[in-house]
């Protein structure tokens, strides 16, 4: 029998929890770390599992697609729902809390669905999540989302290791948080926004960067930030890429001299809002 520390164990325990569960409805990006839960899900849960994607301005149509793709190799029901973020003035205030609202707008949808009776909702959320600052960790305590995948101990590293194993192609896929993350604290989330973000950063990923992301501050600068090796890349062709943006609607371009670091506008939350929404231990 598998240690249930090693891998093998973690991913027992992890089917173990959705077979407890009964039937499930599995909160579903097309990330790893959904994928990973969605196919854990179908395999033990059958019919009982549905992966439900979240459709809004601030996904991005690339992103939607993925998950389509996803959840049809996986094999299991899939159902995209509109969800309403935007039309909340505590999303749009985007003081920090933005993540929690968007979360309790998401989860609170799908409990809603009359079809969906009787089901749990669950995350992707990793043992690596916990100790962060995640808002929408605090929303789906609210709504009593359960977590398999902190539940069973999977840190992130061994979630992409069991999609790898599993043959889902998006083991190694670059996290891909929504498109309001990226818009500074104070600033705003409109669609508006999140379309000439989502419309900048394909223009980078056609120039190849797989990972990548258009920062958008107050004055609508968009502060560009891509790994080290890809800076000189930009650089020389800065000219038009200024161009490319300015024609978009950014006021000003910037290329960030530091690179790409996920999450960097968590810099610009105020300490007593991170400590508010970082949870100390798993839930």
């Amino acid at each position: 029998m598998a240690r249930m520390d090693s891998l093998a164990g973690k991913q027992q325990r992890l089917h173990a929890v959705l077979r407890d569960l009964g039937r499930v409805a599995v909160a579903f990006s097309g990330g790893v770390d959904s994928a990973v839960v969605a196919h854990a899900a179908h395999a033990v849960l059958g019919a009982d599992a549905l992966a439900i994607t979240a459709d809004s301005p601030s996904v991005a149509r690339a992103e939607l697609d993925d998950a389509r793709r996803i959840a049809a190799v996986i094999g299991i029901a899939h159902r995209i729902v509109a969800t309403h973020e935007f039309d909340s003035a505590d999303y749009e205030r985007n003081d920090g809390t933005r993540c929690y609202y968007c979360k309790d707008e998401l989860y609170g949808r799908i409990q809603s669905l009359p079809e969906l009776d009787g089901y749990v909702v669950v995350s992707g959320a990793n043992v690596d999540d916990a100790g962060d600052y995640r808002p929408g960790l605090s929303a789906a305590a609210k709504h009593r989302v359960r977590h398999p995948l902190q539940e069973a101990g999977l840190t992130k590293a061994e979630v992409r290791e069991l999609a790898k194993q599993s043959g889902l192609d998006v083991w190694d896929k670059p996290a891909s948080p929504c498109l309001s993350s990226r818009i500074a604290p104070g600033v705003p989330a409109t669609a508006d926004r999140t379309a000439r973000i989502e419309a900048a950063e394909k223009i980078l990923k056609e120039m190849g960067l797989r990972e990548c992301r258009v920062r958008l501050h107050e004055g609508e600068l968009a502060r560009i930030e891509v790994p080290a090796d890809a800076l000189v890349q930009l650089a020389e062709c800065h000219q038009r890429l200024d161009e490319l943006l300015r024609g978009l609607g950014f006021r000003y371009v910037t290329l960030d001299l530091g690179g790409f670091r996920s999450g960097s506008l968590n810099e610009l939350i105020t300490l007593e809002t991170r400590r508010k929404y970082t949870p100390e231990t798993a839930t």
